[in-house]
């Protein structure tokens, strides 16, 4: 918020940009493929420092030999590194996930808890996975401040604050308890797709008449719009056009593409696949991880 900026124009702005975000992303969802809420938790824990590409490539392999939480709790952690090892800190990974497993098997009879006061008594899970978590696998609202959307939260100037905690509750301040969730998947898409972390690219973004940051990125529309990823990147307006045309199948499309982009998601592609160059997740950390660090 600038000096002469209201709290009440604040709240107005924030959800005039919501409002743009939602124009621009209507197929905005969470990237992580999951089929429960075990899985998503899963996911979100093998998320960290990797894409949500990579994690999808290995999770088919992984949940289909360890369904369960008491499946994983009794695996070998080799047979779980050997798996994961594309995703990067693989041996921390392994290890937070199996003690994890373990502790949902013992306290929760097996079931993934449903509440923030609960999922962050798990070994490596915090509120940020823990909001991944409840806003996409049980319904329950919360704001999920990952590094792009910390990052997007500053830019727009919603929050001051580097602290993911201070953020989320600065946040919230600003929007109905309804729309934290999509608000959560807006941002990062947006944050992924076109205000990136070094060169924001400010001349094609669908916000830059609310944004107090405009002007920090390429502000050359031409230029700008080179510097678009995913679906809104050079050459992918057919791609583009089916998503916003079928939103309800933009999972689906997303996970046909993924499978183009990067080929099967079994055997050798999974234990081959490379972990540099990743970008960054719904669940990315901003420092190595460490095993039990939250993910």
């Amino acid at each position: 918020m600038s000096p002469d900026e209201s709290p009440l124009a604040l709240k107005r702005r924030a959800r005039k940009i919501n409002r743009v975000l939602a124009e621009a992303y209507p197929y905005a969802h969470a990237e992580l493929d999951f089929r429960s809420p075990f899985e998503l938790l899963v996911a979100t824990v093998l998320s960290a420092q990797t894409t949500d590409v990579r994690v999808n490539q290995v999770t088919p392999v992984l949940f289909a030999r360890y369904p369960d939480a008491r499946a994983l709790s009794e695996a070998e952690l080799a047979d779980i590194e050997e798996i994961i090892r594309p995703t990067g800190f693989f041996r921390a990974k392994a290890r937070s996930l199996h003690t994890l497993a373990g502790k949902v098997v013992d306290e929760f009879d097996g079931v993934v808890p449903g509440t923030l006061a609960e999922l962050v008594t798990l070994p490596g899970v915090g509120r940020k996975t823990a909001n991944v978590v409840l806003g996409n696998a049980f319904g329950v609202p919360g704001i999920t401040v990952d590094t792009h959307f910390g990052r997007l939260a500053k830019r727009f100037g919603w929050t001051a604050s580097d602290d993911p905690v201070v953020v989320e509750r600065d946040v919230m301040e600003l929007f109905e308890p309804r729309d934290w969730t999509m608000l959560s998947h807006r941002v990062v898409f947006h944050g992924r797709r076109v205000c990136l972390a070094r060169k924001p690219a400010c001349g094609a973004c669908a916000v830059a008449a609310l944004c107090p940051s405009y002007g920090e990125g390429e502000t050359d529309p031409e230029k700008a719009r080179r510097l678009l990823r995913f679906e809104l990147a050079p050459g992918k307006e057919a791609l583009h056009a089916e998503l916003v045309a079928n939103t309800a199948l933009a999972a689906e499309i997303r996970q046909r593409t993924e499978t183009f982009a990067s080929g099967p998601a079994t055997g050798s592609a999974v234990r081959d696949a490379s972990t540099s160059g990743a970008e960054g997740t719904l669940a990315v950390v901003s420092e190595p991880l460490a095993a039990g660090a939250e993910s």
